[in-house]
């Protein structure tokens, strides 16, 4: 029997030694065996150094898998029309009844609507990896799903279309 979820999750975006690097909240959209589906809104207007400014109302529909080391943001803006994919190098999250909790691993991948993309952070994963004592089995498992995520953005930019990665 699947276990009721809460309507309204607080999602923990969190540093390898445990400390909240953010916290937003988000409502319950879908669940199935591999992942839960979340959708949020910007209550503030965000300058972002690598985004831009992210203007209030946007509404960011967010994908945690439970046994995958990312997770998969679409950035809509507040009229609706498309904005960015955001994918976080991450560990598999931690579902509470109303919480969502995942360590970031600092290095994120962008992908905009004409199929460009960058990947950002690399330098702060090098940084936080010997500042936090990452084991080698998760630095190499960040490289792992970092080489994984380019080569299925790097596919979907070579056919220029917009890449709805899972």
């Amino acid at each position: 029997m699947k276990r009721e979820r809460s309507r309204i999750y607080t999602v923990n975006s969190r540093k390898f030694d445990g400390a909240i690097r953010r916290s937003w909240t988000c409502e319950f959209v879908f669940e199935d065996a591999e992942k839960i589906d979340l959708v949020g809104s910007f209550e503030h207007r965000v300058e972002h150094p690598d985004l831009g400014p992210i203007e209030a109302g946007t509404i960011s529909r967010e994908t945690f898998y439970f046994n995958r080391w990312y997770n998969f943001f679409i950035f809509k803006q507040p009229n609706g029309r498309f904005r960015n994919y955001y994918i976080n190098i991450c560990m598999p999250p931690e579902i509470g009844d109303a919480t969502i909790d995942y360590v970031d691993l600092d290095i994120d991948l962008v992908v905009w609507p004409d199929g460009g993309w960058q990947t950002l952070d690399l330098e702060e994963f090098h940084e936080n990896r010997l500042k936090f004592n990452y084991p080698d089995e998760v630095s190499n498992r960040v490289m792992e799903t970092l080489k994984e995520l380019e080569d299925i953005v790097q596919r979907g930019s070579r056919n220029d279309e917009l890449i709805v990665i899972l």
